[in-house]
């Protein structure tokens, strides 16, 4: 069987969960500390996906972190059946999340709304993680959905 990088239980599929979850957690820092946040939709739903982004992100890299001290490479297909749907949910939640919001901050930017005042670049910071984050659970996504179909699985 034959190992690419992103793949369950090795260094870059840690990686990859690392940085998920960490720029996950970024976005949502980043648009807490904003006043009023929470007077939009879009930014409480990105707060939600990005939050949901940050367990399941950090749950998969504990479990990379656990198969790399054990040596072991994670290729049963039950557990890359799991992955694939849990990668895909948070990679539309994450998508739909970062694209709605940045539709609100680009409202607020180009001053459509005359609203936008020292928030907005905590609104742009945020929504930019969001979409970096979207781009690694993406990358993550589409590894494992390689593993599944190509039949690179220990049965």
């Amino acid at each position: 069987m034959k190992d690419f990088p992103g793949t369950p239980g090795t260094f870059t599929g840690l990686v990859l969960r690392v940085s998920q979850c960490l720029l996950a957690a970024g976005s949502i820092a980043s648009m807490v500390t904003a006043a009023c946040f929470f007077r939009y939709t879009a930014f409480c739903y990105l707060i939600a996906s990005m939050g949901l982004q940050v367990f399941w992100s950090f749950a998969l890299a504990w479990l990379d972190s656990y198969a790399l001290v054990k040596k072991k490479i994670i290729h049963n297909p039950i557990l890359v059946g799991l992955f694939v749907i849990g990668d895909w949910v948070t990679a539309t939640l994450s998508l739909a999340a970062a694209a709605s919001s940045a539709g609100i901050a680009v409202l607020f930017y180009q001053e459509d709304l005359g609203v936008c005042h020292n928030d907005c670049p905590k609104y742009q910071m945020s929504i930019s993680l969001a979409f970096m984050s979207w781009v690694t659970i993406k990358t993550s996504a589409l590894i494992m959905l390689w593993i599944l179909f190509t039949g690179n699985l220990i049965h």
